[in-house]
Parts: C-alpha cells; sequence; structure tokens
C-alpha cells in the first residue's frame, strides 16, 4: 500500500547511507520508531485480509501475531521517551553528549525497550495457556486480542500497565521541554530546535493515544450499524490505526534537515553525463 511504500523509503533512505545514520543515536531510535510502524502496518494488511478472506484463524497462529503487533505497539511511546530523552542529553550535556548516548548504548535501549514490552504481554500469554485446555489453540477463531485474551482480570492489568507506561513516558517528554526549555532562554537555536523537536514527541505521542479508543469507537459504532461491522473496523482502523503512524514518522523525517537532504538523494540521483 502508499503507506508502507512511504515508510519504507525512510528506511530505504537510512539504509543506503548507513555510515551516517547508524551511527548517530538519534537517527538509530527514529529507524527503530520506523521499523515498529512497519511491522504494524504489515500485521494490519495480514489480519485485514484474513478478516475478509476466511474470518477466522488458528488461535496459536492468532496469538503469535498479535504478541508482535502489541509488542510494537508498546514500543511507540517508550521509544518516544527514549528519543526526548536524547534530545535533553545533547542540549543541556552537549560536552558529555558522545559518552553518554554511544551507538553501543542506543542498542541496548532498544532491547530495553523490546523488554519491557514482552514483560507485559508473556505473563497474559503464561495465563492463557495455564487456564486453557489443548482443544483451544488448536481451534479457530476471529483474531483480536479480546477475543483471545478473555480473561477479565487481565483486561484490568493491560489496562493498568498501559495507563503505568504513559505516565512513565509523559513524563519523561515533560522533563526534556521543560528542561530544554530552560537552555532554550538562552538564544541556543539548536536548544529551540530541540525543543520543538519534543514537543514533536508529545504530539506523537497524542497519536500513539488514539489506539486506545479503538476497540471502543469499533464497539459502539457496530452496536449502531451491525450489517457493516468489517467495513466500519476497517475504516477505523485506518484513521486510527494507520495514518497517525504516516504522519509521525514522515512529519520527523521530513523536519530533519540532513535526513531530508539524504531523501532527496535517494529519490533523485545524480546521474553522471557523458563528456
Amino acid at each position: 500500500t502508499a503507506f508502507n511504500d512511504i515508510i519504507i523509503l525512510l528506511v530505504r533512505t537510512a539504509v543506503c547511507h548507513f555510515k551516517v545514520f547508524f551511527t548517530n543515536p538519534r537517527y538509530i531510535l527514529y529507524i527503530h520508531l520506523v521499523v515498529n510502524d512497519i511491522i504494524m502496518l504489515a500485521l494490519f494488511l495480514v489480519l485485514q485480509v484474513i478478516s475478509y478472506v476466511v474470518f477466522t484463524l488458528n488461535v496459536s497462529f492468532c496469538i503469535v501475531l498479535l504478541i508482535i503487533a502489541v509488542s510494537s505497539n508498546l514500543n511507540n511511546p517508550l521509544t518516544l521517551a527514549a528519543m526526548a530523552l536524547e534530545c535533553y542529553l545533547a542540549v543541556c550535556f552537549p560536552l558529555r553528549y558522545s559518552q553518554v548516548c554511544t551507538v553501543r548504548r542506543t542498542y541496548f535501549v532498544m532491547g530495553a525497550v523490546w523488554f519491557l514490552s514482552m514483560l507485559t504481554i508473556l505473563p497474559d500469554v503464561f495465563v492463557l495457556v495455564a487456564t486453557n485446555p489443548a482443544e483451544f489453540f488448536s481451534s479457530s477463531i476471529f483474531c483480536l486480542w479480546a477475543n483471545v485474551f478473555t480473561d477479565p482480570a487481565l483486561a484490568k492489568k493491560r489496562e493498568v500497565s498501559n495507563i503505568a507506561y504513559l505516565v512513565i513516558v509523559w513524563l519523561s517528554i515533560f522533563f526534556a521541554y521543560f528542561r530544554i526549555l530552560f537552555a532554550a532562554q538562552a538564544a541556543s537555536a539548536n536548544a529551540r530546535k530541540a525543543r520543538n523537536t519534543v514537543l514533536l514527541h508529545g504530539f506523537q505521542l497524542l497519536l500513539c493515544m488514539l489506539s486506545y479508543v479503538h476497540s471502543i469507537s469499533i464497539q459502539g459504532l457496530s452496536s449502531l450499524f451491525p450489517n457493516d461491522a468489517l467495513a466500519i473496523r476497517y475504516v477505523i482502523s485506518v484513521l486510527i490505526q494507520i495514518l497517525p503512524r504516516l504522519i509521525s514518522p514522515v512529519l520527523y523525517g521530513l523536519r530533519d534537515k540532513m535526513f531530508r537532504e539524504y531523501l532527496k538523494k535517494t529519490l533523485l540521483p545524480s546521474r553522471k553525463t557523458k563528456p
């Protein structure tokens, strides 16, 4: 789809200029954010095709898809928090930045993001395995988290963990923004740019939070228009899950001057003219 093509183009730009982007912690985190969006979009397309073609899916296979999808969804807010703190370190500790924000530590942060996401999901999987017979995992089901993980306690636990993660992320972004705001009063152009970048991270986080009204919106509209349930699910998913994940990386990528220059080189490669 066009959504995937645009995001893949951003990743291709980074890969084509590996030495520039994969040696800079800021761009490594950005590419990690974009890759998570690609995973989410790919799984969205797979589940949409399945829902229209075969409707149900093997429970075991569905669980694997849901684990990957939910993990990549949880990764986005945590990655935004890491990006905001990276901006804070770059502005407020410029002399120590290269020592603190190394490539190795950036990859460690990315691993920690995936670990925290899995820490939220895997306990639900263990409870599901312990409380359901083996026949359940060989049966077929319409692949939704609520259809597989039906225990009300798990739903409550997921709500609490989501709130806890969002509070941590918002506190990180507010902390970074106000520290950079104080630094920006010294009329530093870099500090002002970093402040605006952190504001953008806050906007990206607001877009990510739309996913929490996804199921409520589908349930409400489906109850009003039961004959159009699949169409409603598709439209709401595009508006809430797809568009924010397209807007977020594109805004960030096009706003960055160096990334924009290399994107132009990828789209418009220089042609060598014959003498």
